[in-house]
């Protein structure tokens, strides 16, 4: 608990992952993705449950002996590429409620493509949360200025190259770009009324946790080369 509020961490991790098979079970440092995951969520000292969100027993079977409960399997119809963190979430938070009998005040999501983590993230996070009372807060990153989106580039059916933006056409150097911020994974804190009542992961008021660390959110294997290429230089250091 963390301010008398009941904490659920949430690891999902589907099977069916297209563009890397198996994904969740990659290594990154020579430890699978979900373990990476897992370990964080158990050595998080406020989070009062941990579980994992999956529908392949590979997963199940490698979360569980890292420290997640696994009390279900995700069902089908929340199976697919196209699920929404949200219905997942919402299905986890509610079969918890159901079989631990207890009331649940904040979800974390904890998403094993991001490798990166560290608890001081998921820390800071969730103190954010309750500290400023916000409906929900996210981990982002600095987006680089080369994928800023006044810099990016259309092309229509005609082969024709236009600005993404029209007002990209005004910015002749990075200085007049005004920062911005992607989604990084490493940690989703959000109210259970923000999830039940506003139905969103992202409600009336957001906050953010910005992280300056070298991160990689994993979707194609040239990522995990360069994760596992991360892992091996912070191990020196």
């Amino acid at each position: 608990m963390l301010a008398d509020r009941r904490i659920l961490a949430v690891v999902p991790a589907r099977g069916g992952s297209t563009g890397i098979k198996l994904k969740n079970l990659r290594t990154v440092g020579g430890v699978p993705l979900v373990v990476l995951a897992a370990r964080i969520a158990v050595e998080t000292p406020f989070i009062d449950r941990a579980v994992l969100s999956t529908d392949h027993p590979g997963i199940a079977e490698a979360g569980r002996e890292a420290g997640l409960a696994v009390p279900f399997m995700r069902p089908e119809a929340l199976s697919g590429p196209r699920v929404a963190d949200w219905d997942v979430l919402v299905h986890a938070l509610t079969e918890m409620e159901r079989l631990d009998g207890v009331r649940y005040d904040i979800v974390v999501m904890l998403q094993p493509t991001s490798p990166g983590r560290r608890v001081e993230h998921v820390r800071s996070t969730v103190e954010k949360l309750v500290e400023g009372d916000y409906d929900a807060v996210w981990t982002v990153s600095e987006t680089d200025s080369k994928a800023h989106p006044l810099k990016q580039l259309t092309i229509d059916p005609q082969g024709r190259l236009d600005y993404y933006d029209p007002a990209g056409a005004c910015i002749v150097a990075r200085q007049q770009l005004e920062p911005v911020y992607h989604r990084n994974g490493i940690a989703y804190a959000i109210t259970r009324h923000c999830l039940l009542e506003q139905k969103s992961i992202k409600g009336a008021r957001t906050g953010a946790v910005i992280i300056e660390d070298r991160l990689v959110n994993i979707d194609t294997e040239f990522d995990l080369v360069l994760a596992n290429f991360l892992a091996k230089e912070l191990s020196k250091s």
